[in-house]
Order: structure tokens, then C-alpha cells, then sequence
């Protein structure tokens, strides 16, 4: 992969080169001026005209008018690199939400199209400039404004471009142009961050609007660097990456702050990272206080935008406000109905707020409209309806039915990306095994996928919902432990119980009790036949307890012990 990323380097010094005998183009009456010509004045206009159009479509779009919104981009999408941008992004936007291949190609076709146009409008190198810029540094402050911009939306589009292929083919060979087209994309990013600080704008406007998306770009491929493995991150430095967590959380928080055209999208940026990032992925906390503070601004400028209504819900839900978080879910559900696949985001958090209040019933009512709607992971999708149904008093011989059906054709909608199976679909297909395996039934699943998903965490913050899951793992570890028969995967379910339980003393603040379960849980390690995870994760919990207590050194120890 190295050695292809030095030989895409090369081709791409080449079409510099070629690049410098074609001639200046003319589409419609937008003349794409490639020197610092007389007419760079007019370019300039032309450009803040466009990015005002641009601003007021991003407006439009969150605020959930997205026919006002395509119709403003559609208008010189083919002459424009920001309308053409707003075209790319609505198309790749229905690409993700619905994964249809119709939708796929022409997202496509509009990235392709949207790349075509910042090329004509990027600077073409003399022969002598191409060979020197290989010799001597940039001259960044030579570039007009126009081209400045032609930079930036490339490095975007490009970035998109990628993310879509990727969808589209998991193959290796595939990866691998991705991880091409990404490293392009992170060196003019890195060249807009040099280009902004080193050249007088000939427009204060276009340079407001440039340094948001420089802020953008840099700090959101900082962040999501830096979330990556050790070693993922080692190999991505070795062929020119860097992640570093507080510089991009830095130049998003500037990026927010700046009233540029990306400012929004800095906005979403950082509510995602800290709402869902550091919820699902980690065990450290988000700030609140400046997500709070983001969509009070927000809510103010897009008071029905589905974004913001969604993120206000997580945010009361991180805060364990299960009615206010619902509220809000509902009300970023029933704010607009020209993408539907912006619902399903609301179903899946709506699903986890009915599994702590414990209403099963009302649980499952959205865990059907997943399985039925969303085309994301029907193999999850499937599993968690079924797992919710497990928990509902004196099922039906039809509700049987169903979720032998489910647990059935769960397995065989997994998929495989870069040749690789996903983790949860994985862990889906053996609870599926494991429930024809133990005469149709499981032990507490939908507890065990709250607990997987990290929702645990909300219990710390709402006592009264705690109790309810408490008393429910309680049940079934005591009906476990006096039952006399024996069963083959008691170990396995009693382990569980522990486990879960533990995990609930720790978020409770209980250590002593917790560490009690979490060490009678790995003593059953030996008796453990078919879920190998409950022991790392029991020394996982036990680890957190240690550095909760500021025993370090235990708490280093043991997590290293894990991995």
C-alpha cells in the first residue's frame, strides 16, 4: 500500500504537467480564470456570490427545507464548485441513509462531476513550477482566492468520493484506492492549512469561509485518528498520517466559532464526538456543557432541523432524562418526511430509552420499525427485536413464532467489509446458535445488549430507572443459582448475571459489592463453554473499578493483562 501511495504521487505530478498546455475553459457565463489575470476581480465576486447561495442552502438543509435547499444548488451545479458541492453532498447523503446502488452511482457521478469542476478552477503549474515544487516550497500566497477555494472543495469532494466507493466495493483492491483518494485528500487539507495563514485574501468573506472548512477537515481527521488502535495509527503515520485528539477537538472547537460556511457542520462534528463517540466507544464522559451550549445556538438558528432535535434528545439522555430524551427524539422524527432514513436514528435511541424505563412492549414496537425500514444491519436489527421480545411476560405462540423466525434468518444477513465480518454481527450469529442450542431461550438478552452498547452508563445518572434493570438481573441470578437442574450453559448464563450485575454496582458507585461479582464471575472461567468475552469484560470492569480508586498502577496492570 506504501509503495502505491508513492507511485499515485507520481501520476499526479504527471497530469500536473499535462495540465499546463490546456487551455482556460468557459462554461455558460462563468469564466474559470487559472492565473492572477485582470480578472481575478470578477472571479472573486463570483465566488462570494456562490458562497453566499451556499450559506443560505446549508440553512435551508438543516432547518429541514430541503426541496429550497437542492433547488438553490441545482441552479449552476454544473458551472459552480459550491453548487456543485451542494449537489454531491444531497446525493451522497440519500446514498449512505438508503445504501441502494441506484443511489450509489449517482452520488458518483456527482462527485465525479463535483471533481471535475474544482479541477478547472485549481491553478495549473508552468512545467518549471511542477518540477521546482518538488525543490522548493509553495508559493501559497500567488493563489487567488478562487483557487483557494478550488483546493479545499477538492480535498472534500475527494473525501467523499472515497467514503462512497468504499460503500459500494469491500474488496481489498478497493480499500486500497480508498486509502489512496483519503491520503490525497489529508495533503490538501494539510497545503489549505499552510495557504491560509501565508497569503493576503483578496475577500475577507472568502477567507472566513475558508478557514471553517480548513478547521473542518483538519480537526475532524485528527479526531477520528486519533480513536483508531495503536497499531492502526503506527502504520497510518509510517505513510504520512497524523492523529493528534486535542489538536482536532482544538480546530473544531475554531472551527465552531468561526462564521464560516462549515461552521455548522464543525457544530455536528463535535456533538457526534461527544454524544456518541465517547459514549459507545469509550468509558470517559463527553462535555456536556459545551454540547448544551452548541445547541442552545443551534436550536435558535434551526429550530426544527432534525440534526439538532436528535442531538438534544442524546444529550438529555446522557444526562439520564428518559422523558425529556424521548420528547425530543420524537420531535426530530416528526420534523420532516422527505428522508425517512433520518427516522431511524430516532427508532434505534428510542428503542434503547424503552429498554431502561423496561417497557418491553413499546421497546419492541421500534425494534420492528428497524427490521422492517432499515437496510444498515438487518442481522443486528433482526437480533434486537428478537432479544426484546425474550423479555416480554407470557409470550404468544404467534410471538414464538416470530422470534424463531427472527433468530433464523438473522445469520444470513451478514455482511463482510474489507473481507473482514463486523464484531456485533458476529456476536449476533452465536447468540442466535446459542438460543436453539438452549431449547429456545436466552438469558437476560436485551440486559447483555445494553451493557454491549455501553448504555449502562445512563444508570449512574438516573437512580430510579436503575432499579428497574437491578431488579431484573437479580431475578434471574438468584432463579439461575436455586434452580436444580443442570444445564449445559449454566456457567456461561450465571457468568453473565455476575457480570452484569457487577457493572451495575460500578456505574452505582458500589465498588465493593461490584468487585464481589466481577470476582466470582472470573473464577467461573474455566466452567465457561461458549461466551469467552464475559471474562475480559468482568477484568475489564474490575480494571475501571481500580482506576476509579486511583490504584493505577493495579488498574494499568490488569487492563494490559486483557489485551
Amino acid at each position: 500500500i506504501f509503495f502505491l501511495l508513492q507511485f499515485h504521487d507520481a501520476i499526479n505530478n504527471k497530469l500536473e504537467l499535462d495540465a499546463h498546455f490546456q487551455k482556460p475553459q468557459i462554461e455558460g457565463s462563468h469564466y474559470v480564470i487559472c492565473d492572477n489575470s485582470p480578472g481575478v476581480s470578477n472571479n472573486t465576486i463570483e465566488l462570494d456570490k456562490n458562497l453566499e447561495e451556499a450559506e443560505l442552502a446549508i440553512y435551508y438543509f438543516f432547518n429541514n427545507k430541503f426541496d429550497e435547499a437542492r433547488s438553490i444548488v441545482l441552479s449552476h451545479a454544473n458551472t459552480s464548485m459550491y453548487h456543485s458541492m451542494g449537489q454531491a453532498v444531497f446525493s451522497f447523503l440519500e446514498a449512505i441513509l438508503t445504501f441502494e446502488r441506484a443511489h450509489i452511482l449517482q452520488a458518483g457521478d456527482e462527485l465525479q462531476s463535483c471533481l471535475d469542476i474544482c479541477q478547472k478552477y485549481r491553478r495549473k503549474n508552468t512545467i518549471s513550477e511542477s518540477i521546482g515544487k518538488k525543490i522548493k516550497k509553495t508559493a501559497y500566497y500567488t493563489l487567488s482566492d478562487m483557487e483557494a477555494h478550488a483546493e479545499l472543495c477538492m480535498a472534500e469532494a475527494l473525501l467523499l468520493k472515497a467514503l462512497l466507493i468504499f460503500a459500494e466495493d469491500e474488496s481489498l483492491t478497493t480499500l486500497i484506492k480508498c486509502g489512496v483518494k483519503i491520503r490525497h485528500c489529508y495533503n490538501i487539507y494539510k497545503e489549505c492549512t499552510i495557504t491560509l495563514s501565508n497569503r493576503e485574501w483578496q475577500s475577507q468573506i472568502s477567507k472566513v469561509h475558508f478557514e471553517s472548512g480548513v478547521r473542518m477537515g483538519m480537526g475532524t481527521f485528527n479526531l477520528m485518528i486519533s480513536l483508531l488502535p495503536a497499531s492502526v495509527i503506527k502504520l497510518l503515520q509510517f505513510i504520512g498520517f497524523s492523529g493528534d485528539r486535542d489538536a482536532g477537538l482544538e480546530d473544531l472547537n475554531r472551527g465552531y466559532k468561526t462564521p464560516g460556511l462549515r461552521q455548522v457542520l464543525c457544530a455536528v462534528t463535535l456533538l457526534g464526538y461527544h454524544l456518541i463517540v465517547c459514549y459507545i466507544l469509550g468509558h470517559q464522559e463527553g462535555d456536556l456543557v459545551l454540547c448544551d451550549d452548541i445547541l442552545q445556538t443551534q436550536l435558535q438558528r434551526y429550530p426544527h432541523g432534525a440534526w439538532f432535535l436528535f442531538f438534544k434528545g442524546r444529550l438529555e439522555f446522557m444526562r439520564g432524562n428518559l422523558g425529556s430524551a424521548e420528547y425530543w427524539y420524537k420531535m426530530s422524527w416528526r420534523s420532516q418526511n422527505v428522508w425517512p432514513q433520518f427516522h431511524h436514528m430516532s427508532f434505534w435511541e428510542l428503542l434503547w430509552v424503552n429498554c431502561l424505563k423496561v417497557d418491553w412492549r413499546e421497546a419492541s414496537l421500534y425494534a420492528s420499525y428497524l427490521v422492517e425500514s432499515s437496510k444498515w444491519s438487518p442481522t443486528i436489527y433482526s437480533y434486537q427485536k428478537a432479544a426484546i421480545m425474550l423479555m416480554l411476560p407470557n409470550l404468544t405462540h404467534d410471538e414464538n413464532q416470530i422470534i424463531d423466525t427472527l433468530m433464523t434468518t438473522a445469520p444470513t444477513y451478514k455482511q463482510r467489509i474489507a473481507g473482514k465480518s463486523l464484531p456485533m454481527e458476529k456476536f449476533v450469529c452465536k447468540k442466535t446458535e446459542r438460543y436453539f442450542c438452549q431449547g429456545k431461550w436466552l438469558c437476560l438478552p436485551a440486559v447483555e445488549l445494553m451493557y454491549v452498547w455501553n448504555t449502562f452508563k445512563v444508570l449512574s445518572k438516573q437512580h430510579s430507572v436503575a432499579d428497574g434493570i437491578y431488579q431484573i438481573i437479580e431475578r434471574k441470578l438468584n432463579e439461575l443459582k436455586n434452580t436444580k437442574t443442570q444445564r449445559s450453559y449454566d456457567a456461561d448464563n450465571i457468568a453473565l448475571c455476575l457480570l452484569l450485575r457487577g457493572a451495575f454496582y460500578r456505574q452505582m458507585k458500589k465498588n465493593s459489592l461490584a468487585m464481589k461479582d466481577l470476582k466470582a464471575c472470573i473464577a467461573l472461567k474455566n466452567a465457561v463453554k461458549d461466551d469467552k468475552y464475559i471474562i475480559p469484560f468482568a477484568n475489564l470492569e474490575a480494571g475501571l473499578i481500580y482506576a476509579d480508586e486511583n490504584q493505577v498502577d493495579l488498574a494499568i496492570n490488569t487492563l494490559e493483562e486483557i489485551k
